[in-house]
């Protein structure tokens, strides 16, 4: 690709990223900024002075070979050296400072971008660590959304609601069957991929049935109904136990008021939309709502290959929709909209076999524990994948609606703990092809 236009199209990544992350920290005073909302969650400000610090590390020093601008913020700003619950005790730059950092790092990043020649290593090639920068800040936007969700007080954010529900939403079959067989999994060649999309592999499966859409508000609460939360046959024992200690009834948020369930969403109190795609439901959650139905979580390999996979070219596309970057109409991204839309919106967005609605809206839980794929190279640098390799997280994948397309494409992986709830996270289910 020309240096100019892989230039340009680092400068326009970067420049989103950094309008999301004003709007996200302007909206709110300095003791907003500086409070701890959550222990689950780091105060704003430190996640405003941490994009600066990762900004500066990898384009100013990395990439531009130059002089640490501010040392002394490294270990400050280190996400594993303090845990988020401790962060507010931390010395950090109050507001105005952390956000004069972030301007004059953001300065020096353009002017290093201007002279690159975006080739001779894997971190210029392709505008590589620019891209990795702008899909770090925007992964920080989605947990800085997140907190919002979080803090109490009233509402500071808006956006308009998603589209509706197209009118061929009640003829759509309740489920897909995606053939057996191998396709590729994972890529060798998107440029801005990170390295536990890589590489691209031959991975086989069985053939099997995938929800259409994701699992909705209405059939969640059928399973709470139903006595959900108060039946242990339908639980992972460590998920059995975070119910009782907790004393689960609901997705975070819900609460019960006379014969309807409301949710509390970014400061607004609002009815649950039946429509939607069930939100803030822990892994636990989804592993027990398939049980109850008599499904499974689809594993990482089968939601790809139905994201993915086109039986009549046999190639794996980029997206279900093709190899074109998300337009609007394709799937609920980029904090257009502060909620999942109703479920089979964007039906340009379905895959070729009809799978709808995974990209966008809500992340997915699977039912695979996070790993490396085959030939797995840490690039560049352990702590961003390998360190959480491993049986304790969880995938998720496809996106949610805090979700900006940088970050976004159909080999993304994302992980948490399975306790996780108050991630965009929701699900949909499947079955093997041979059980009735």
């Amino acid at each position: 690709m020309d240096p100019e236009v892989l230039r340009q199209r680092a400068a326009t990544a970067l420049a989103t990223a950094r309008e999301r992350t004003r709007a996200l920290t302007g909206c709110v005073d300095e003791r907003e900024l500086t409070a701890q909302h959550s222990p689950l969650m780091s105060p704003l400000v430190w996640d405003l002075a941490h994009i600066g610090n990762q900004e500066e590390i990898w384009l100013l020093r990395a990439v531009g070979g130059r002089d640490a601008l501010r040392p002394e913020l490294d270990s400050l700003y280190d996400a594993f050296e303090h845990p988020r619950a401790r962060r507010v005790a931390l010395p950090l730059l109050p507001p105005g400072r952390a956000r004069a950092y972030l301007d004059e790092v953001r300065g020096r990043a353009l002017d290093v971008l201007a002279a690159s020649p975006l080739t001779g290593g894997p971190l210029l090639t392709a505008g590589f660590a620019f891209g990795m920068i702008a899909q770090h800040e925007q992964q920080h936007d989605e947990t800085m959304l997140i907190t919002h969700q979080l803090r109490a007080g009233p509402a500071v954010l808006k956006a308009p609601d998603p589209p509706p529900a197209p009118p061929d939403t009640a003829a759509l079959p309740a489920e897909v069957l995606v053939p057996g067989g191998p396709f590729t999994m994972g890529t060798s060649t998107d440029p801005w991929a990170l390295d536990n999309e890589r590489p691209a592999h031959r991975r086989s499966v069985a053939a099997f049935h995938i929800d259409t859409l994701p699992v909705t508000n209405s059939a969640y609460q059928r399973f709470i109904e139903d006595g959900g939360y108060t039946d242990p046959r339908w639980w992972h024992p460590e998920g059995w136990d975070q119910v009782r200690r907790h004393g689960l009834t609901a997705p975070l948020f819900w609460h019960r008021e006379g014969g309807s369930w409301l949710r509390r969403r970014f400061g607004e109190l609002e009815p649950v939309p039946a429509g939607e795609p069930v939100l803030h439901v822990g892994w636990y959650e989804a592993a027990a709502y398939a049980a109850w139905a008599g499904r499974r979580l689809p594993t990482e390999a089968e939601w790809e290959k139905a994201a993915r996979h086109d039986p009549a070219t046999g190639r794996s596309r980029r997206y279900p929709w093709g190899d074109a970057d998300p337009a609007w109409d394709h799937a609920n991204l980029g904090q257009r909209h502060l909620r999942p839309a109703p479920a089979s919106a964007y039906p340009r967005g379905r895959s070729p076999l009809g799978v709808g609605q995974l990209m966008g809206d809500v992340w997915e839980w699977t039912a695979s524990d996070f790993l490396p794929y085959p030939g797995f190279t840490a690039f560049p640098y352990r702590e961003y994948s390998e360190v959480f390799f491993g049986g304790s997280y969880k995938v998720l994948r496809g996106g949610s609606f805090a979700v900006d397309p940088v970050a976004c494409r159909g080999t993304f992986r994302n992980w948490d703990l399975p306790v996780r709830r108050q991630i965009f996270a929701g699900f949909r289910t499947a079955r093997d092809a041979e059980h009735p």
